[in-house]
Formats: C-alpha cells, structure tokens, sequence
C-alpha cells in the first residue's frame, strides 16, 4: 500500500478493504478505494475518483466513529452510531444511515447537524482545489493518475453523474428493499418489469401502470450501460436489484437471464467482494404464483437471493383502510408458504414487510403478534419481518411501543424498515 505526503495531506492511492460484508461495531470500508487524509478529515472515493465516505479526525466533529456517506444517487447520509444496542435493536445494523428525506423521520434525532456536515462538504471542495494545484494534469504516474480523477469529480459534475443515472434503466428507484441493509445498499439495478399488482391506496412509492416484462433486449442494454457508467468501480460491487416492485411475478426464465447475465458483464467472479446476492421485490400473488422449479432455479444461481414481501397486516379491516386488495386469508397464507420456503432452500431467503401507525384499526397489532408467534412452533434466525411506519405518522413513542410489542414476542428477527432510495 503506497503512501505520499503532500505537505499536510497524506494520499493513498489505492487501499483495500474487507472483502465480505460484516456486521461490525467498528467502522469498517468494502473493497478498494483511494484515501486522502488532512489534519481535519479522512476522505474516501471510489475508483473512478469520486468521493464516497467523508470521517471527521478533529474534536469539532460529532463521533470519531461515525461519517457521512455519498450514494450513486447524490444523496449524503450520516451513519450514526447513536446507542450501539438501541440501534441494533431497531435496525439490525450497529449505525443508523440517516436519510435526508421525510419517509424516515421517525428517527431524525440521530442526524448530523447541518452546519457541521456542509462545513465537510466545504473542506471536500478545498481539498479538490488544492489537488489541481499540486498536482496538475499532465504529469503521467499512479499518483497524479488518482488524484487528477478526484478533481475532475466535483459537486455539479456528480450532480451531472447523478442526474444521467436513472435514463441508464429507464426508471427511478424510489426505494429499496430492506434486505439490501446486508450490503449497506450497494446494489446495481436491473430493470426486469415495470409497475405493480395492486396500486395500494397507503403507498407513497408505487410505479404507475400494471405490470409490464420487460424484454431481453432492453436488459441487455441496461446491462451494458451500467457497466459502462460504473467503469473501474464495477468491481466494488457484487449485488444485484431485480426491479421495479414485483421482479418476483416475471417469468423464471427472464429472472434466470437477468441474473445471470447480470452475473457474467460486471465480473462479479473478479469482484473486490464474495458472497454475491440478489435482491428483488415479491408480492402474495407473485410467491403463491412461484412454481417449486422457480424457487428451484433461484437456488442454483450464483448468489443468495433475498425476496422481499409486502403484507402489510393481516387484519381485515386494516388491510380495507390501507386500500391493499388482498385478503386476510391471502395474507396467512403468503405467511406460511414464506416459512416453508425459508426452511426448504439454502440460498433463497424471503422477509415480509407489516405496517405501523398510530391510527390504525385495533385488530392489527394483535392478529400481527398472533401471526408471527403463534403459527410458529419455535424461533427461526430466517426470514425477517420488517415494520414500517405509514408516511405521516408522529407519534414516535407510540409507533416504538408498537415496534417492541412485536419485537419481543416474535420468532421471527422483527427490525424497523428503512424507506431508502438509491
């Protein structure tokens, strides 16, 4: 690992990290990257030179264990390290990612003070000045080569990158499924259909239009274009998001050639990290639909494929008040087959998703608790039920005592829902 020092900064042109997702109470950075460090801060970018992680080193800032951290879509989120039990408690994560928009207001004590976080944004950008004067273009060497594509990524041309990004899978992704907190997020997507099944009333993220495949041909150029907009940072990466909100109701053989398509152009047998997973979105249709050859075929891919479920209640009245045109007995059912398939195949995994909120008819919490305590004979470390508070909702106590209430009689692993975007 070589090292240079530049008057008060010292570079590292090339550092690597762990090579497998851990959940570690320490900080801790994946794969390769490039580090800059000055008396104030610890600056971190990927391998095309854009900035990643920024980590206070002096006593104005927060927690020296704690940072802020740039996604592919331009947002900045601070990894809080709050209560370590509290937070591993609620999300399953030793730090908490606070997201800079409402759907996770619940939890915006632990954020960043503003000026405290824009005082490091300001540094970044005197950092990048300083670079192009010490070390201007045209001098040809593994330094200058790493510093030059750390100037050339500033504010608005990462504003640019950002911008240019949903055009490459002709879709936003307004959320992510929760499942992805295993990889910190760091996720390709891949589009394999657009809209959904039911239109929920409650749901703030759905897609318009019914369910639309989409074809091979339109993967495949999203797969070429991806590959290209990552370039040399493809190979920090090892995950895939099938989307948009259903990907588990397309046929077997489209998920099989996404994936494994998928698999073969960003090099994942060359990645910086092992363990490659899959995440994708399901629906009760969409998992009562799945043939045992599905489940069967998502065994045998190269990853651990994470499918995510939205069940939201299994009460009656609640499921009318949220507008999900399902059925209670629809619900239970999805339920049981979730627990039958997570005993049955090693590398296929299916969490469920239920809502919170303060005023939600009385018969949701209890037939919540029956649910996933009573159908189940003893605790199962597989299959994670994610509660997530309804936009709106403000009562915070109330929706943290409705969290513990099914936390604590569960055998099931029960976190809150982190509503983030990529």
């Amino acid at each position: 690992m070589e090292s240079y020092q530049l008057e008060n900064i010292k570079v590292i042109p090339e550092k690597c990290g762990f090579q497998e997702f851990s959940k570690m109470s320490c900080p801790v950075r994946y794969g390769r990257f490039s580090e800059i460090q000055t008396p104030e801060y610890t600056f971190q970018f990927n391998l095309n030179g854009e900035i990643k992680y920024i980590q206070g080193r002096g006593p104005h800032w927060p927690h020296p264990g704690e940072w802020l951290k740039r996604t592919v879509g331009n947002d900045w989120l601070y990894y809080s390290a709050g209560s370590y039990n509290k937070i591993v408690d609620l999300i399953g994560e030793y730090y908490y990612p606070c997201l800079p928009y409402p759907s996770n207001s619940l939890f915006s004590s632990y954020a960043i003070d503003p000026h405290t976080q824009k005082e490091a944004l300001d540094a970044w950008t005197r950092l990048q000045s300083r670079l192009r004067r010490l070390y201007p273009a045209g001098r040809v060497n593994h330094l200058n080569d790493c510093l030059v594509r750390i100037a050339r990524y500033d504010p608005p041309a990462l504003q640019r990158r950002s911008n240019e990004y949903s055009g490459l899978i002709n879709a936003r992704i307004t959320v992510l499924p929760p499942d992805c907190r295993h990889v910190d997020y760091e996720t390709i997507p891949v589009i394999v259909a657009d809209g959904c099944l039911y239109h929920c009333g409650f749901c703030r993220v759905q897609s318009r239009g019914g369910f639309r495949p989409r074809s091979r041909h339109d993967i495949l150029g999203q797969l070429r274009q991806l590959k290209k907009y990552y370039g040399r940072d493809i190979y920090n990466y090892n995950s895939v998001l099938l989307g948009l909100h259903d990907a588990l109701m397309v046929e077997t053989a489209l998920i099989e050639f996404a994936a494994l398509k998928a698999h073969q152009m960003f090099e994942f047998e060359r990645s910086n990290l092992r363990d490659p997973c899959l995440f994708m979105f399901g629906s009760v249709d969409s998992l009562m639909a799945s043939a045992e050859s599905k489940l069967e075929a998502f065994n045998r891919l190269p990853f651990k494929t994470y499918i995510n479920l939205g069940l939201e209640s299994v009460d009656s009245q609640t499921l009318a008040v949220l507008e999900k045109p399902i059925s209670s007995k629809k619900v239970k059912a999805a339920f049981a087959r979730l627990i039958e398939i997570n005993k049955k195949y090693e590398h296929v995994e299916i969490s469920a998703n239920f809502v919170l909120g303060e005023d939600l008819p009385g018969g949701h919490l209890p037939t919540l608790v029956d649910l996933v305590r009573n159908s189940l004979e003893r605790f199962y470390s597989k299959g994670t039920v994610y509660l997530s508070p309804l936009m709106g909702s403000t009562a915070r106590g109330e929706l943290l005592r409705q969290f513990y209430s099914v936390k604590t009689m569960s055998r099931l692993p029960v976190y809150m829902y982190l509503i983030q975007r990529l």
